[in-house]
């Protein structure tokens, strides 16, 4: 079978084929998981001619008999050769009801090497952790990057590229679309309708799906935005909607679970303080989002915004919102003890915006390396008094190459 290749997430799991550790690949739905599962079955098979491959997708109405820890095991039972090496690959695995007994019984054994995906955070977190903790490693898998973007529908890094990418997204699956944006929201859309249904209504037995619909529709309005539940509460209150703060908590943290949004925590600038009250929320892939709420020009900040976190995250660092006293660092990112700052601005397009979005990373005292993320075109600015100022394609391509 041919794939379009996505050495980020290949090359974090190949040091892992063949080791004990239980394969977890993690994140929304049609981010491209089943595809890398596929391509890790290839690779190991080069490897090992001789290795037995076992394929479970849960998607498919062929493993529909597998619904619990039990059928699962007595599947395996039958079909695998105990004398021989095997691969076992289970796609969507947290529609496996108490999928982590069998797991812990088959990582104990030693001619089993273990891949998984799941769509579901908050389970295979917790459930993994309790009954597998050691034994398992989690590859969080995102949508495409820019980079990716440009490679999967075979485009040059240009500005025209970069507003499909904005407008559009990092689903996989576009690739087989055109460029017709009625047909790509129709698209995503339907695939937001599934993580909604099936990953949130009925995973966690939401009743009221409509305030569902509507805290979904505020966050997407939102973000880039501080944003507590109360405030949410408050808001929903001040149109005759009673939402209990607590709800509002649970809906976010559901929805959180899902990999439709993510939630980043504010913290001082020197990282010490963290803030309990008010966070930010990105989508996942802001191609869902535009499909939610349109794709509006006016917007452009926000997105950009989202854009720049998510390839943050997709590079493997911890990312929270920088906060001392009045002033905003939109990201500061860590990872193997190195630390970026990062603020991010449309147009830097008078002398109050420059001052602000340079100023604020000029007053912090360290000696970590601080971008100025704008779209500007045309500008001779590439860097203020050691902030670097640098185009969005720039920093999204040097990001992914480690060329920062």
């Amino acid at each position: 079978m041919n794939y379009i290749n996505r050495p980020l997430y290949i090359d974090r799991i190949k040091p892992f084929i063949g080791k004990s550790l239980i394969k977890v690949l993690t994140g929304q739905r049609r981010v491209g998981k089943s595809y890398l599962l596929m391509q890790l079955k290839d690779i190991i098979k080069e490897q090992d001619p001789s290795i037995q491959l076992i394929y479970i997708n849960k998607e498919q109405h062929e493993f529909s008999a597998i619904t619990d820890a039990v059928s699962l095991f007595d599947y395996l039972k039958e079909k695998v050769n105990e004398k021989e090496k095997v691969a076992l690959f289970i796609d969507e695995i947290q529609d496996i009801d108490s999928f982590e007994i069998t797991l812990r019984d088959l990582a104990t054994r030693p001619n089993y090497d273990i891949y998984c995906t799941g769509s579901n955070a908050n389970l295979l977190s917790s459930e993994l952790a309790t009954y597998l903790g050691g034994r398992y490693i989690e590859i969080r898998v995102f949508g495409l990057s820019y980079a990716e973007f440009l490679s999967f529908h075979n485009l040059k890094d240009t500005t025209t590229s970069f507003y499909d990418y904005i407008k559009f997204g990092g689903l996989p699956y576009l690739i087989n679309l055109n460029y017709d944006i009625q047909v790509v929201y129709e698209y995503l859309t339907s695939i937001y309708s599934t993580i909604l249904l099936k990953d949130v209504v009925g995973r966690f037995n939401i009743r009221n799906v409509k305030f569902l619909e509507n805290l979904i529709f505020f966050l997407a309005n939102h973000i880039g935005s501080i944003v507590s539940a109360k405030k949410i509460s408050d808001f929903l209150k001040s149109q005759k909607i009673n939402i209990s703060t607590q709800v509002v908590i649970d809906y976010l943290g559901y929805l959180e679970s899902s990999f439709l949004i993510n939630k980043v925590k504010r913290t001082g600038i020197e990282g010490k303080k963290v803030f309990e009250i008010g966070e930010k929320y990105f989508f996942e892939d802001i191609g869902i989002r535009n499909a939610i709420v349109g794709y509006n020009a006016s917007d452009i900040h926000k997105i950009l915004e989202n854009i720049v976190y998510l390839h943050l995250r997709m590079t493997g660092y911890s990312v929270t919102v920088g906060v001392e006293g009045n002033k905003e660092i939109d990201f500061i990112a860590q990872k193997s003890g190195q630390k970026l700052y990062v603020q991010v601005a449309y147009l830097l397009t008078n002398e109050n915006t420059l001052n602000r979005e340079f100023g604020n990373l000029l007053d912090i005292q360290d000696n970590f390396p601080k971008y100025v993320i704008t779209m500007d075109e045309m500008t001779e600015l590439t860097s203020y008094k050691g902030v670097i100022r640098m185009h969005i394609k720039d920093f999204c391509l040097n990001l992914l190459n480690n060329q920062l």
